[in-house]
């Protein structure tokens, strides 16, 4: 497995994209592998299997998590029940479940490069369905209270195009400053970033969705036209309204943790609220023109982030290959392997061909682990926490070392 390939410097290509842009003093070759072999130096017994998994923080968080969503269930379901009936709120579960299912079999194939734990998805997904869900209604009388007559507008108007869109993307982007502070290790970039604020955004879709069905059913003499008309509106025009609008923070948020800083933390999800915002406000502020609005603006916005995601994973792809060429150079891969691990025709090739051997859950371990390496090199180049992360770096070539044996066979 050794290569005559130079090591790349700080004057080569290690900069593949401007998501993976490095300083060049803070650029630090791979660690080489001595005579080819697959076995790094590393200290006495068994090597910890993921690491960046099973950190105290994140496991802490979705405890946490889970307990304040119980808690929450104790305000959110009498609330629901109150609003819909028992009828009109199985009725509205139901109809809910449509575009929940399509924004998370999106976020499901916006996370395939390199997924995230699903216990942190989980933690998510409760965050915006109860959690997110309980702050606004424990918040929203107290901002109406301080900000509805300093802002001069007639309480409808208000509470629609400034309360909603403040408290709301307030309280579900709190469930990403959380990851963000507990479990930075598991968010490497804009994409994890997107895919946890589209998690918290289903949720809370979710939520909201079977209260305005609900009421379709309850409030009307005619609950099938009714009913009909909402899902219309919400399931079918726009299921990914909640998620544009948490996705920008996301985003800006998922930048701030390559830094890895609690300040630059806070400040990117200050930073990131306002698009969020103003974007829900804008959305909430279509009116008697709503067909055209929606049509010529929020159409566009939504082929824009669609537009910005899939640049996004283009360059999580690059910046995966670069990182592997360099553990190439210093011998831990062949150029092909490289091109299995790190390309999508490479990767369905590699999968079909372990799968008709009886070894297809090994080889997505082997992608798995190939993406964390080069994301944990990316971190390292980023000059921080750089003794952690060259730690995990040897724990995670071991670990690769092992799965490309069961591979093999």
């Amino acid at each position: 497995m050794t290569t005559n390939e130079p090591q790349p410097g700080p004057d080569q290509r290690t900069n593949p994209t401007w998501l993976g842009q490095i300083r060049p003093e803070d650029y630090r070759q791979a660690p080489a592998n001595v005579g080819g072999r697959f076995q790094p130096a590393l200290p006495p017994g068994p090597a910890p299997v993921r690491d960046r998994r099973s950190t105290a923080g994140a496991q802490g968080l979705v405890l946490a998590g889970g307990l304040l969503a119980f808690a929450s269930l104790f305000l959110v379901l009498p609330f629901l029940l109150a609003s819909t009936g028992v009828s009109g709120f199985v009725v509205g579960f139901m109809a809910s479940l449509v575009p929940l299912g399509t924004v998370l079999l999106t976020v499901r194939f916006i996370d395939r490069w390199e997924p995230e734990p699903k216990p942190l998805l989980l933690f998510a997904f409760a965050w915006g369905a109860l959690v997110s869900i309980a702050v606004t209604m424990l918040i929203q009388p107290y901002f109406s209270l301080v900000a509805g007559p300093a802002s001069g507008l007639d309480y409808t108007t208000f509470a629609v195009t400034v309360q909603a869109p403040v408290v709301e993307e307030f309280a579900k982007s709190l469930g990403l400053l959380l990851l963000l502070l507990f479990a930075r290790k598991d968010i490497d970039g804009p994409v994890d970033g997107v895919v946890f604020a589209f998690t918290i955004a289903a949720g809370f879709a979710f939520t909201e969705n079977i209260l305005y069905f609900g009421r379709a059913i309850a409030d009307s003499s005619d609950p099938g036209t009714d009913l009909a008309v909402v899902f219309f509106l919400r399931g079918v025009m726009s299921p990914f309204a909640h998620a544009v609008f948490t996705g920008t923070t996301g985003i800006i948020m998922g930048f701030a943790a390559r830094r890895g800083n609690n300040g630059l933390a806070a400040l990117a999800f200050i930073a990131g609220l306002v698009p969020a915002m103003l974007l829900h406000s804008g959305w909430n502020s279509m009116g008697q023109d709503f067909l055209a609005q929606y049509v010529f603006v929020q159409v566009a916005i939504f082929l824009l982030a669609a537009l910005v995601i899939v640049l996004l994973r283009v360059a999580e792809r690059r910046l995966t290959r670069q990182r592997l060429r360099e553990y190439a150079a210093a011998g831990w891969f062949t150029a092909a392997e490289v091109d299995m691990l790190a390309t999508g025709s490479g990767r369905r090739a590699a999968l079909r061909w372990a799968k008709s051997v009886g070894r297809g859950a090994q080889m997505k371990a082997l992608f798995d682990a190939a993406t964390r390496l080069a994301f944990t090199r990316q971190r390292i180049l980023s000059g921080r926490d750089v003794p952690a992360r060259q730690r995990d770096e040897q724990h995670q070539l071991a670990e690769i070392a092992a799965l490309r044996a069961a591979v093999v066979g």
